[in-house]
């Protein structure tokens, strides 16, 4: 394949790509991020190793270059890395660094309002691509970028010194942000968080802006919005977008009858009417407001478990793996289930009272919903800070 062709094929993929970006959002994406997209191409971030399918097969630029590139230019995310960049071997195979969706990555861009001259701190550098958009826009050394893991973090400064972006690179937990190019005017992460580091609030500026997708254990789902006020203290909405890898270091590794259900546990038994897949299905409305409700709880099926009249199970734990309840469905029955509870906490009670607080709030969706944090605490509340949702865990 000849230089001009490549290039050629490249422009018609910029093109296409924008075309669905500006599809995909609400608002046209402002001139300065479409010339960021033509200046700084996704092409020169994503490494000429991926990950494709379910499967996470590897793909190689050199081998499959034509499938190399309808993956860099499709809007959605790419894998980069897997498994924290050890080999898998024939092992397990999972996600531990991607290149998000482009227009999950406008959309935050957009959202973040960047301008000239702001200084910015980027949380999860991965590739080197939103930073070097970042960079395009608020100009040459107002970008601070801070990846945990040491190989991302060069590869990342390698590609942009080849684009000739001028951005500060640091190796460290995001978690702890970066205090040397401190006070910032943007602090926007990739990666999501169960909770809002608190050196983030005192390294942005008053009336500055932080950005960040959001996770719980029950479900992956939200960006939160916040604005730092004059105390330090921080404030905002959630809007219903991303799904994002969790910062390493908030990371759990839980697994029911590894981790949670041992053979000496003699639960209660009990029945309910609430279906089981009503809180963990397709609804994400229901999930993200369960999941703010419960912060430490999460939920796993167990399809054909082997228990005779059982076609599925619904496991809910805690994330300390202290408490559990497992919600049988016989494959039958669409109002009544069999539930079995141990530990200090009645877990499907909690989720049942969560589920009749959302119903009774007229089923809210994400952007009803906003997080206030302080240097000593954070709560999540319904509309307006003065009215706070009854977090349990």
């Amino acid at each position: 394949m000849t230089t001009p062709n490549v290039a050629t094929s490249e422009r018609i993929a910029i093109r296409g790509l924008l075309g669905a970006v500006n599809a995909d959002l609400e608002t046209p994406m402002r001139p300065e991020w479409e010339r960021a997209a033509w200046n700084v191409p996704r092409s020169a971030f994503v490494p000429e190793r991926i990950f494709l399918g379910d499967g996470l097969e590897p793909c190689n630029r050199a081998d499959a270059p034509e499938t190399w590139l309808r993956a860099v230019y499709a809007n959605d995310s790419v894998v980069t890395q897997i498994n924290d960049g050890q080999d898998p071997d024939d092992g397990e195979r999972w996600a531990s660094s991607s290149a998000s969706a482009p227009s999950i990555v406008f959309r935050m861009l957009h959202m973040l309002d960047v301008r000239d001259g702001h200084r910015v701190l980027e949380i999860g550098t991965g590739t080197g691509w939103n930073a070097g958009l970042l960079a395009h826009v608020a100009g040459p050394g107002n970008v601070t970028t801070v990846e945990v893991d040491p190989a991302l973090a060069a590869e990342a400064g390698e590609r942009l010194r080849k684009k000739g972006v001028t951005a500060d690179v640091v190796t460290g937990d995001g978690a702890e942000g970066h205090t040397g190019n401190a006070p910032y005017d943007r602090l926007v992460a990739t990666c999501s968080v169960r909770s809002v580091p608190r050196p983030w609030l005192t390294q942005v500026k008053p009336g500055g802006v932080i950005l960040t997708p959001w996770e719980s254990p029950w479900v992956c789902y939200g960006l939160l919005r916040m604005t730092v006020d004059d105390t330090g203290a921080a404030s905002g909405p959630f809007s219903p977008h991303s799904a994002f890898m969790l910062m390493r270091n908030q990371r759990t590794d839980l697994r029911i009858y590894r981790d949670v259900v041992r053979d000496d546990h003699q639960p209660d038994e009990s029945t309910t009417d609430l279906p089981p897949w009503r809180v963990s299905g397709d609804d994400l409305a229901v999930q993200f407001a369960v999941g703010l409700l419960l912060r430490d709880v999460w939920w796993t099926w167990h399809d054909n478990p082997d228990v005779e009249g059982v076609a599925s199970r619904l496991w809910v734990a805690t994330t300390d793996a202290t408490s559990w309840a497992a919600v049988d469905w016989d494959g039958k029955s669409d109002d009544r289930f069999t539930v079995w509870q141990h530990g200090p906490r009645p877990l499907w009670n909690e989720v049942e009272a969560a589920h009749a607080w959302w119903r009774l709030h007229d089923r809210p969706d994400p952007e009803r919903f906003g997080l206030s944090v302080t240097a000593t605490g954070e709560s999540a509340w319904l509309d307006s800070p003065d009215q706070p949702v009854p977090v349990t865990g």
